[in-house]
């Protein structure tokens, strides 16, 4: 029901624990992040010049989401304690029904016809795809991502070298596409970790600050490394959530012309050669521009989400009432980003493609407005409700 003390009441509960407001910021400046990839104006990143620092956006804002999804998991699954055996079902039930309606929005938001590529899809994916990893203590969920930030990149590569350049729908969508799920998979679980490792507490926060930063300086250091020996470009603006709509990784396949390839077992070892397995493999581990999915990328890239997460948690405690806003934002992530896709097309129209600074700042406004206002009086985002009630459904299904 809403009343006059709607707000009076929200200020004083809104983001008290157990609900944790900084990774509600963290979520709301991960958005807003998307937005300003989406339709920012931004010029190549430069340490020295700060004008050049929203070029940061790029790819950072949703491996930021990543890192948080993970987070959010391992919170709804039983925070710092390993789910009970026998809750597992139940919780495998909730996460498919949970994945299966964000995916659905996702195929809603790609049918708008925008130039963006959207997450949500593989978002959902994502959530189907822990639930073996539910019960790995944080050790073992951060060797998960280790072993997969290491060796994910190099090792597609070289698969996609070897068998020259393969294609298809499931090869495009989940491993050489803009989210390939070597990195993202590798980014959730280490998220999952930090949320076993009490993340509410601030000397976790304190640690995974420092954590990050080390990650920062090894990434982008290997970054530099292959941009001098002329393997990758450098860590600014190398594509964009926008730009790369249809794909576009280290790794992308793209399409062999089958009139001049190369056929039968003869042909191959010339074929392998021009598509260089080594360098491939090299580019690999040194690609650092967003969305190559190379594992500097993903080392430094991850490295700056986690230093922001941390960052927003030491933050929430003091800054509380400045941070509300973002905190409502972050509280519904999903319905935000729907509105933001969707006030796209309403205003490119579909399949148009523009950049504006000050409409990213308007809808960066017009989100902390409406989602704040929404927060008060009416609590959970609407997306957020239905994934909800989607969760519960599957999970209410009878078992045999």
């Amino acid at each position: 029901m809403i009343t006059a003390l709607a707000p009076v009441r929200w200020f004083h509960e809104f983001g008290r624990p157990p609900r944790i407001l900084g990774l509600d910021v963290a979520r709301g400046l991960a958005i807003l992040g998307m937005a300003g990839a989406h339709i920012g104006e931004t010029e190549p990143f430069d340490w020295f010049d700060p004008s050049t620092w929203t070029d940061l956006v790029h790819g950072r804002s949703s491996i930021l989401f990543a890192v948080l999804a993970g987070i959010s998991i391992a919170l709804m699954t039983g925070r710092s304690a390993l789910p009970e055996r026998e809750r597992i079902p139940g919780i495998r039930l909730n996460l498919i029904g949970r994945g299966a309606v964000i995916f659905v929005i996702g195929l809603a938001l790609e049918m708008l016809n925008t130039p963006i590529a959207v997450i949500l899809t593989l978002y959902g994916l994502l959530y189907v795809a822990v639930i073996p990893f539910l019960r790995w203590r944080p050790w073992q969920l951060l060797t998960g991502a280790a072993v997969l930030a290491l060796l994910g990149p190099a090792l597609l590569a070289f698969l996609n070298a070897v068998m020259l350049n393969p294609y298809g729908s499931g090869i495009g969508f989940v491993l050489y596409g803009t989210y390939p799920i070597t990195v993202w998979m590798s980014l959730v679980l280490a998220g999952m970790a930090l949320g076993r490792l009490r993340v509410e507490r601030m000397r976790t926060a304190a640690v995974a600050l420092g954590v990050g930063v080390a990650l920062v300086v090894v990434g982008y250091g290997l970054g530099g490394i292959g941009q001098a020996a002329g393997l990758t470009g450098g860590i600014g603006n190398g594509s964009s959530e926008t730009e790369i709509s249809s794909g576009s990784s280290i790794v992308d396949p793209g399409f062999v012309d089958m009139g001049t390839a190369p056929t039968g077992w003869e042909a191959y070892p010339q074929a392998v050669a021009e598509t260089d397995p080594l360098r491939a493999v090299l580019t690999a581990v040194f690609a650092v521009d967003p969305h190559s999915g190379g594992t500097a990328e993903i080392l430094g890239s991850g490295g700056f989400a986690l230093v922001v997460i941390a960052l927003c948690l030491l933050l929430s405690t003091p800054l509380r009432w400045a941070l509300l806003p973002l905190g409502a934002l972050g509280s519904m992530p999903l319905s935000a980003y729907s509105a933001h896709v969707l006030s796209i097309m309403l205003v490119g129209g579909p399949g148009s493609f523009f950049t504006s600074n000050t409409f990213w700042a308007a809808t960066a406004i017009g989100l902390l407005l409406l989602t704040t206002l929404w927060s008060m009086f009416f609590g959970r985002g609407p997306l957020e409700r239905l994934v909800g009630r989607g969760a519960t459904a599957m999970a209410s299904v009878p078992r045999s």
